[in-house]
């Protein structure tokens, strides 16, 4: 037994007198004067930077792959003084490094930020390059990475109040900056064609009148065109300033939305298109006269006040409700218009009055499983201030759960409550008879097609869904269109409706 602790002893003793011995380096950490570096790109690239804005932070690993520790004797941008560039060495913010060990078969991540002047011009948008190198000497070798970014001047509207009657073009992007408002009494119009992207967080606030693609600015014409592709150089685009990179295209909750506000009037958005946000369209009726908003001819998509991605949304109260058109007390009319992945409402509606005709809601979320409200709210007033009024006709309304329409208080407005001529995904709406707090949408008067699959062409893909129908599916040519009226008589992509028309935003599977 005795022997058997004076082994562990030496054992020991040997271990830790080992460790005190010079020269007895881990071989990782061992210095080499020779080798090099290798990285794992070598272009950092940044697309569609917007003048005078941080872009994100870009990632570049230095790997030695050297069994032993090399040291960078200088780590320096051609420019460090004046480089649109910034970087993040081992933690720290500097241009310049010197002395930089890094072990054998480990890695050094330095992290890149741009920034780009505004390049001077005064007239119309050009994408231009800016560029530098990131250099590295190491053992007498000479190593560059090269850092490049395609920027686009652009007009910076941040933490402002527009002027009266201001006009906003296509000649460059508009990027929104924190809040962005109209001022009562004034109109803001937008040209055909023109781009808005809004940093996280950002809030166009209306309380004046907001103009979209009015008709006075913009006719489609009388041929068949896809008014809402990325192609139609017309449409008015909102969205989040990061929606060019691929990874951000579709995500939602990227900007708070645009907001009316007491005393806004007259508000149109027509040929727009309306994503990446919290609330794209919220009408916030609280005070005075109702709000009036109309959408025409216009899609909503990738909205969710439940994932948003910056913090403090400006909701007013009304906590993490994402809704592609969120109506409080105001009086909102929505005509060939589509809503896609919105993750939480298409369209709500809290008093009011609330209208869509020939509308398609095809509700699909990328994320299995997170919605649990109907694409479709509406919901009473309890203080009867703002009667509710609800009209859905013409129109498709689908998604990936089991109830797309939900009317809560239904009892308390049932005579202002119709959906008519609409093809409907419900369960508890389903009989033929009304009953006190359901209405029975499968009455044969009101001409529904309840729960059966519209058949669109292309779900589950992104931004390449096609919400068009299938010439199998059972909204296509209806008998007639509820009311009577073909109104609107040109669909989505700008074609004729026939006097049989097809249920919701689009006519035909026809381009």
């Amino acid at each position: 037994m005795r022997y058997r602790y004076v082994l562990i002893f030496l054992m020991l003793s040997t271990a830790l007198g080992g460790l005190w011995l010079p020269g007895c380096k881990p071989r990782e950490e061992q210095l080499q004067t020779s080798g090099g570096l290798e990285f794992s790109a070598d272009t950092v690239k940044f697309d569609t930077v917007f003048t005078t804005l941080r872009t994100v932070t870009k990632r570049l690993w230095v790997y030695n792959r050297n069994p032993k520790a090399v040291s960078i004797d200088l780590i320096s941008l051609d420019n460090p003084s004046t480089s649109p560039y910034t970087l993040l060495i081992n933690g720290d913010l500097k241009q310049t490094a010197t002395s930089v060990q890094v072990r054998g078969q480990d890695s050094l991540l330095i992290l890149v930020r741009a920034q780009l002047k505004d390049n001077g011009q005064n007239g119309l948008a050009k994408a231009y390059v800016q560029q530098d190198y990131l250099n590295f000497s190491t053992n007498g070798q000479q190593q560059r990475v090269l850092l490049r970014s395609f920027g686009q001047n652009i007009y910076l509207h941040q933490h402002t109040r527009l002027p009266c009657n201001a006009v906003w073009t296509n000649d460059r992007p508009h990027v929104l900056y924190d809040t962005v408002v109209v001022p009562a009494g004034c109109t803001l119009r937008l040209k055909p064609g023109t781009r808005v992207y809004a940093h996280a967080g950002a809030v166009l606030i209306v309380q004046g009148t907001l103009l979209v693609n009015s008709p006075a600015d913009f006719t489609p014409g009388s041929g068949a065109t896809d008014t809402i592709s990325a192609k139609n150089a017309s449409v008015v685009r909102f969205a989040g300033d990061r929606s060019n990179e691929a990874q951000y295209a579709t995500a939602p909750g990227q900007w708070t939305g645009i907001q009316f506000y007491p005393g806004s009037r007259g508000n149109l958005v027509r040929y727009a298109t309306v994503q990446n946000a919290a609330q794209g369209l919220l009408v916030l009726s609280v005070s005075g006269p109702a709000i009036d908003l109309a959408v025409q001819n216009s899609v909503v998509r990738y909205i969710s006040g439940g994932s948003v991605s910056f913090a403090g949304l400006k909701s007013n109260g009304l906590g993490l409700q994402g809704a592609g058109i969120l109506n409080v007390f105001g009086k909102v009319t929505v005509e060939n218009t589509l809503f896609s992945d919105c993750y939480e409402f298409a369209m709500y509606g809290l008093g009011g009055s609330n209208s869509l005709n020939f509308c398609t809601v095809a509700n699909y979320p990328a994320t299995n499983g997170v919605r649990q409200t109907a694409s479709l709210t509406f919901s009473n007033d309890t203080t009867k201030n703002y009667p509710t009024a609800v009209s859905v006709r013409n129109s498709v309304v689908w998604g990936s759960i089991d109830d797309e329409l939900y009317l809560e208080g239904y009892k308390d407005y049932k005579a202002t409550a119709s959906v008519q001529n609409t093809l409907l995904k419900t369960k508890l709406y389903a009989g033929t008879t009304d009953a006190l707090r359901r209405p029975g949408l499968a009455a044969t008067a009101l001409n529904n097609i309840v729960n059966q699959d519209p058949k669109f062409l292309k779900l589950y893909a992104g931004s390449l869904s096609d919400y068009r129908l299938s010439s199998t599916s059972p909204a296509y040519q209806c008998p007639s269109p509820a009311g009577g009226l073909l109104s609107p008589n040109r669909d989505l992509l700008n074609l004729p409706r026939s006097a049989t028309p097809t249920l919701g935003a689009y006519e035909s599977t026809k381009k």
